[in-house]
């Protein structure tokens, strides 16, 4: 190859060589653009993303303050409704009052007169709702009265007011001065309740009425146990009872539920075996070893059979001698039944009544009945 040739072989080779730098150098241009660009999106993406949850978050605290403004003012519709009422009526009634004021007392002192008349019935107004709210069991009758009190006050001062120019001016004051205290203890001084939560305050009422009459009744019936030191406390018999008219308690058995222990009928049975007791140690006949024969008796002890054969093997173990409680003499009962009638726990002309009442017998229940109503004794 001669000299010219490669030259030119060189000149062709630098040209391609340059060509191919300006094409990377090219490449290397578009790629910056390119990721400029790229970049230049995204911020401007992230930026609109921002906007948007900002817009969102706002639109978020509208709605929720919305929502809690319109949620109070659907519970407080009544509120808004006699508020302004209330207002209307103090705006009315202070300045007249505080004019009236000045003119009584000759001073400007008098200008507080509605502290008085109006913030007093109101403060009064208000305390009552508050009351009721927050304790809705408690009774709140002091401060109704005062309402109605310092009510009374606010209408008669307006009228008399008003009274010194004509009868209807004294009129429309007083009433100006107590509408709006008037219209917010019918609305909201008393809490609404539905009709089943007003039956279901009328069966708790009387039930409690039931409830306090029968325990005033067990606690006249209760019996006192004094100890060694002086100290006393009440006796109660547990059972289940039923009030009667005279205010006493009688033994009630509830269909369904399990027959308590009756302390009537051990009474009876206490008393019953006291008098078989007695009867059997004043006996003159004297009993023989030997010659009793077998009963069927709650003397003897012994078991019924169906015969009494002579070949029978009878065994008669030692018990112990029970500690019988000597029965009531007809003078204690009389005693008992006297000072029954004086507390009001019995009716005297019942036999039944004086039978459960001091737990005797038949029989002697109507002997007493007897002589209580023939005014004298047998």
């Amino acid at each position: 190859m001669s000299w010219y040739e490669e030259r030119r072989e060189n000149k062709r080779t630098e040209a391609m060589i340059r060509r191919e730098d300006a094409a990377a150098a090219a490449q290397v241009r578009i790629a910056e653009r390119q990721a400029t660009a790229r970049i230049k999106r995204e911020d401007e993406e992230a930026r609109q993303k921002a906007r948007e949850e900002a817009a969102d978050k706002r639109r978020a605290r509208w709605r929720a303050t919305w929502s809690t403004v319109s949620g109070w003012l659907a519970a407080h519709v009544v509120e808004l409704l006699i508020y302004p009422i209330a207002l209307l009526s103090f705006v009315l009634a202070a300045p007249a009052m505080a004019r009236y004021g000045v003119t009584v007392f000759a001073s400007e002192l008098g200008a507080l007169l509605p502290g008085i008349t109006e913030l007093g019935m109101w403060a009064f107004a208000v305390a009552v709702v508050i009351e009721r709210r927050r304790h809705p069991d408690r009774s709140v009758w002091g401060l109704v009265a005062g309402v109605l009190v310092f009510g009374a006050v606010a209408f008669g001062i307006n009228f008399t007011h008003g009274l010194t120019t004509a009868w209807d001016h004294g009129v429309v004051m007083g009433v100006a001065s107590i509408a709006g205290v008037v219209a917010h203890q019918l609305t909201l001084a008393t809490a609404p309740k539905s009709g089943q939560q007003r039956r279901e305050a009328r069966i708790e009422r009387a039930a409690a009425r039931k409830v306090a009459r029968i325990r005033k009744a067990a606690i006249r019936r209760a019996v006192a146990e004094i100890d060694a030191d002086g100290s006393a406390r009440l006796l109660y018999a547990p059972g289940r009872y039923s009030i009667t008219r005279w205010r006493a308690l009688k033994p009630a058995t509830v269909p369904g539920l399990p027959v308590a222990a009756s302390t009537d009928w051990d009474r009876e049975l206490a008393d019953l075996l006291a008098t078989t007791g007695a009867a059997t140690a004043t006996d003159p006949t004297p009993s023989i070893e030997g010659e009793q024969e077998p009963r069927d008796s709650i003397e003897g002890g012994q078991v019924a059979t169906l015969d009494h054969g002579p070949d029978l093997h009878e065994s008669t173990p030692d018990r112990p001698v029970i500690d019988r409680k000597p029965g009531r003499s007809i003078e204690q009962l009389r005693a008992e039944l006297a000072a029954a009638i004086e507390a009001g726990t019995v009716n005297p002309t019942s036999a039944e009544s004086i039978r459960k009442t001091l737990r005797i017998g038949i029989a002697r229940a109507r002997q007493l009945r007897d002589e209580h109503t023939k005014g004298g004794r047998k």
